[in-house]
């Protein structure tokens, strides 16, 4: 018994260790909490500059064919790091920061359009020296993705669309109703208080992050504003549809049946637009499927992938 009681209190004091070193400590405890999750996944943070001199940063790891994962409006390339850690044991995975978030450069007066970030991102691939490759993204992350494969065809194997942009004919959702009838966007944050606020908007279930970390990650956020009111502009003004219909490209389109951001009903639209399309609608998610059920996003993907092998 005296063996379990001290087993008890070393478990309380270590708790208690970690509760306070995340709120004395906050900025060093999420970079620990990032490395560590980054390490799980088989995933190296790395720089590169391109020949135009934009520096992108971005996570590298794991062999086989090269799958490029495109972040959406907002975030960063740690969200796929949950679901990367499934793809790393048979797949090369490289999941930058865009042009204009996370850690990669962020040029005021750039221009942001789809296109414009598939031109970079095609630097960026030939940079590490891919050819051919399988490209997925989130949200503006898919809408980027489509515009590369319309552009580059024969540069891409596959597409792995999550909740993808530019499909602007889909009925109108929660988020432009809002933007609508109030001016207010609920994917920008301003202040730490709606930082927060976006994980409940973009997901049925968001994972429970202490709030010293949950402040040190809005820092990022809030600082970046003005840009992002820029570039989600440039976003919404342009449509993919035109430019991909007929793209014979094969692409696995997944959608949360409860995404408030971009209504489900633009899945049965994409699926229109690409002939060698497949539809996963994932119950009970919202918009971010990767982060929501990452290990059936993987499952999901890497069976897709395997039935193009044949």
């Amino acid at each position: 018994m005296k063996l379990v009681k001290w087993v008890v209190i070393i478990g309380v004091l270590v708790v208690l260790g970690l509760v306070g070193f995340v709120y004395l400590a906050p900025e060093t405890a999420t970079r620990v909490a990032v490395d560590l999750r980054r390490a799980e996944a088989g995933l190296e943070r790395k720089t590169i500059t391109l020949p135009s001199g934009e520096t992108y940063v971005y996570l590298e790891g794991g062999t086989g064919e090269p799958v490029l994962l495109l972040h959406g409006f907002g975030a960063n390339k740690d969200n796929f790091t949950l679901v990367a850690k499934y793809l790393t044991p048979r797949y090369h995975v490289v999941a930058p920061d865009h042009i204009g978030f996370g850690e990669s450069d962020r040029p005021a007066g750039a221009d942001y359009t789809p296109a414009a970030q598939a031109v970079r991102l095609r630097g960026f691939v030939r940079a590490l020296g891919l050819s051919k490759i399988h490209i997925g993204g989130s949200s503006m992350g898919g809408h980027i993705a489509m515009t590369y494969a319309a552009l580059w065809p024969d540069e891409v194997k596959s597409m792995w669309l999550l909740d993808p942009g530019g499909v602007w004919s889909a009925p109108e959702s929660e988020m432009r109703q809002i933007i609508r009838e109030t001016g207010r966007n609920p994917l920008i944050a301003k202040t730490p208080e709606e930082f927060v606020k976006i994980f409940d908007f973009v997901m049925t279930d968001p994972p429970f992050i202490p709030t010293p970390i949950l402040h040190v990650m809005a820092k990022e956020r809030v600082e970046n504003v003005g840009l992002e009111e820029k570039i989600f502009i440039q976003l919404t003004g342009d449509s993919v549809e035109r430019r991909i219909q007929g793209l014979a490209v094969p692409a696995l389109i997944v959608w949360g049946d409860q995404d408030r951001a971009i209504r489900v009903e633009s899945a049965g639209i994409l699926h229109g637009l690409l002939p060698v399309s497949e539809v996963i609608i994932m119950k009970g998610l919202g918009h971010l499927p990767m982060l929501e059920a990452p290990k059936q996003a993987a499952h999901d993907y890497m069976a897709f992938l395997d039935r193009l092998k044949g």
